[in-house]
């Protein structure tokens, strides 16, 4: 009876541990995490989602979504960027609809095909294409973004709309595609590891009739490893409706983000982490 008991405790710690939405990113993913250390709780919704990005029985990246806006809150990792073409489909992330369904994002279409899932299912639970269809002046920005991916799974893996936001057409395509592309290449140099979050600040306005929330501010974080005695840090935040990007250091950016909260201190990065 007793080993019955603890055959049946490993196994559930076992599917816990391969699970895509988790119960904590330092007990499932915390390698994408400077000190295996996530930002602390001052960001977390009323209702999150935990959810380690997994494609193809691999986890890519981390990314704390909010069921109740439908939108990620941050998302967290390895700054890696390789050549390679831009991904075309589109995934969802199906244990937002609960453990039971499969563990690997997947396109919708296969998910109401193969899987018996309703829309309505799979509605309820995130933001679908259908939601950034018809958009005016905004687009789907990513958080983690493609680029900064070296390969075809990893850069596909990005193409969850778990990692998606509404965000400004002009800023996307802009200074924030600018920051990804230049400004990035140029801080990262002498980086052996660079550990990257990029988040969003919840808005008052809405697109899809209410679905899903257009956030006030996007912001990008940044904490390298020169060697095991240097690290340096930056940030960047951005007002969702202008196409200007504000580079920070890590500490002002925890600042900014606590006064747009209006709870805790904000603390992005392990504290060994640069803050000026």
């Amino acid at each position: 009876m007793l080993l019955l008991l603890l055959l049946q405790v490993l196994a559930s710690c076992l599917w816990l541990g391969h699970s895509e939405v988790v119960t904590s990113f330092e007990s499932s993913c915390p390698q994408f995490f400077f000190r295996e250390t996530p930002p602390n709780e001052a960001l977390e919704p009323e209702n999150p989602a935990w959810i380690c990005q997994r494609y193809k029985n691999q986890y890519y990246f981390a990314t704390l979504y909010d069921r109740d806006r439908r939108i990620p809150l941050y998302s967290a990792y390895l700054y890696q960027p390789g050549p390679g073409k831009r991904p075309k489909t589109w995934l969802v992330e199906p244990q937002l609809m609960g453990p039971t369904y499969p563990k690997t994002m997947e396109r919708e279409w296969t998910l109401l095909n193969y899987f018996n899932v309703s829309l309505e299912q799979l509605s309820k639970s995130q933001a679908m294409l259908q939601d950034y269809k018809n958009l005016t002046g905004l687009n789907r920005g990513h958080l983690n973004p493609s680029s900064h991916h070296p390969d075809s799974s990893s850069r596909t893996a990005t193409f969850t709309l778990t990692n998606i936001v509404p965000q400004d057409e002009k800023l996307n395509g802009g200074a924030w595609n600018n920051y990804e592309q230049q400004t990035m290449t140029r801080r990262t140099q002498g980086c052996n590891t660079t550990y990257v979050i990029v988040g969003a600040v919840p808005g008052n306005n809405y697109i899809a009739k209410g679905r899903v929330n257009k956030p006030s501010h996007i912001w990008s974080s940044a904490c390298c490893e020169v060697d095991t005695n240097h690290r340096k840090a930056w940030a960047v935040i951005a007002e969702n409706d202008k196409n200007e990007v504000q580079l920070l250091t890590l500490g002002e950016l925890e600042d900014v983000l606590t006064q747009l909260y209006g709870r805790d201190q904000v603390s992005l990065f392990h504290s060994s982490c640069p803050r000026e």
